[in-house]
This record gives structure tokens, sequence and C-alpha cells, in this order.
């Protein structure tokens, strides 16, 4: 495995990938189907920019499997799977909302997020153009800017959460931001899990929590803050995942762990 050449046509097809995405957008979007939820979608354009990102892995790497929210699971023959997530933010996305990204992670072992071991992972921004990667053990960066996780002031953390689309789940959801509030200068809730890690590793938020995602929402995200020296947690395996998915710096991830699970 070379992992810069898995960075590189993580970087290449994300691109491409995201250029499809907004002119679709600007082209006006089409709501294809309903997902967990009523409120959950699925566009048109999701299934597009996938199928695209699965072309150009399956024309370049044949032997890779690929773990994707849209077309499911299929494993390769190689040790790499390829964890894709099209268009992260499709609500959005389609309300016309910019802030959506395109999320490419490589990882090997079994493709489960307890076992699997991310080695590249890319996530960008199309309509600002801003691409996030890392590759383990190289860092994480943002063009020539390598990036490093904040440090906590007096002034509280600047958190980010997510809700679900059940609303069987809001109550809970409810009730742990309730729980963080006393360390938290304010809430940030966006829309976008692969953005909210990028920005965690950026330093542009102190931390951010979230019940319900799912391994394409993490995939990528989760290394970029590991690699930026911060460290991610959750449930199950203190591993991001469905339960729960933790992200801070070293000096704030405790605290936020131990306020959430109070």
């Amino acid at each position: 495995m070379d992992a810069p050449e898995l960075l590189q046509l993580a970087e290449q097809i994300a691109r491409e990938a995201g250029a499809l995405a907004r002119r679709r957008r600007e082209e006006g979007v089409r709501i294809a189907a309903t997902k967990s939820a009523l409120a959950d979608i699925v566009t048109d354009a999701d299934r597009e920019v996938e199928q695209l990102i699965r072309a150009r892995l399956a024309e370049a790497r044949p032997e890779d499997g690929f773990l994707g929210e849209e077309s499911g699971a299929e494993r390769g023959s190689s040790e790499v799977t390829w964890v894709v997530d099209p268009i992260d933010g499709t609500v959005n996305y389609a309300y016309g909302i910019p802030h959506y990204a395109v999320s490419i992670a490589a990882v090997t072992g079994e493709p489960t997020p307890e076992e699997w071991t991310a080695q590249v992972g890319v996530v960008f921004t199309p309509m600002l153009g801003e691409l996030f990667r890392a590759a383990r053990g190289s860092g994480a960066w943002l063009g020539d800017q390598r990036l490093a996780v904040s440090t906590v002031t007096d002034a509280g953390a600047l958190l980010a959460t997510g809700f679900g689309y059940d609303p069987a789940t809001h109550a809970g959801d409810l009730e742990r931001v309730r729980k963080v509030m006393p360390i938290a200068r304010d809430l940030r809730r966006a829309g976008a899990a692969s953005l909210d890690l990028a920005y965690v590793a950026a330093g542009r938020l102190d931390g951010y929590f979230e019940r319900g995602l799912h391994p394409w929402d993490h995939a990528a995200g989760a290394l970029l803050v590991s690699e930026a020296g911060g460290m991610v947690g959750g449930e199950p395996g203190d591993r991001p995942g469905r339960a729960m998915t933790i992200a801070a710096g070293p000096q704030l991830f405790p605290r936020l762990h131990a306020a959430i699970y109070q």
C-alpha cells in the first residue's frame, strides 16, 4: 500500500466529485428518496456523485473494496476499502446552504469502524474550495498549512453537534446538549459531520459530539482529527460509531467525554 498514492487519488476524485455536486446544485436539485426518516433525504446528485467516485476508484484500483452511503458495501481482494460519503450535508445541499462536503477515506483491515485502520482521508467542500487531507503518520493539512487542534481557554469550548432525523431521539440529544453547556462557550449545529470533524482538526471548533453517525460520516474526518493531534472516541468500543462520536483536543476530550456520560 502506497499512502501518498492513495491520498493523491482521493484528492483528485474528491475535487472532480465536488465539481459535479456543485454543478448539479446550480442546475436544481431533485429529491430522489427518503432514508431513515421522512426528513432524511437523498437526492439524484448524491447517487450520481457516488457513482462517479466509485467508477474512478474502480478504474484506478479495481481490487479495492468500497463502502458508500448510497450503494452499500462491496469487499475487494486487496487490503484497502474506500469509505465514501458523496455529499455529506444533503439537507443543506437540497436547501441551497453551501455547507456540504465530499468525504473519501481509505482504510485497511475489516471494513467496520471498530476494526479498521484509516490510512488516508480527504474532506472537500465544493463551495469554498477547501480540501482537508490526512495520511496516517503524516499529519493533517489544508493546502500548505499543517493543522493542529485548539487549546481551550477560560472562555469555554466552542462545540458542535448534530441531531438525528427521528423525532423520538430529539429529547435525548437535547439532554446531552444540556449536559455539555457548562463547559461550552457556545454551540454550533451546521449539518455536515465530516466538516465538523475537519474543523476540529483545523482548530475552528474546539470539540464535536454526535449520536447516530454512519461509518462514511466519520471515516475521513476522524483521521484528520487524530493526525492534527486530537482525540476521537465514542461507542461502541471507544471508537466513533452509531451510539456516539466525540472529537476534541487532548485537553478538552476527557472533560467533554465526562460531561456527555455524567
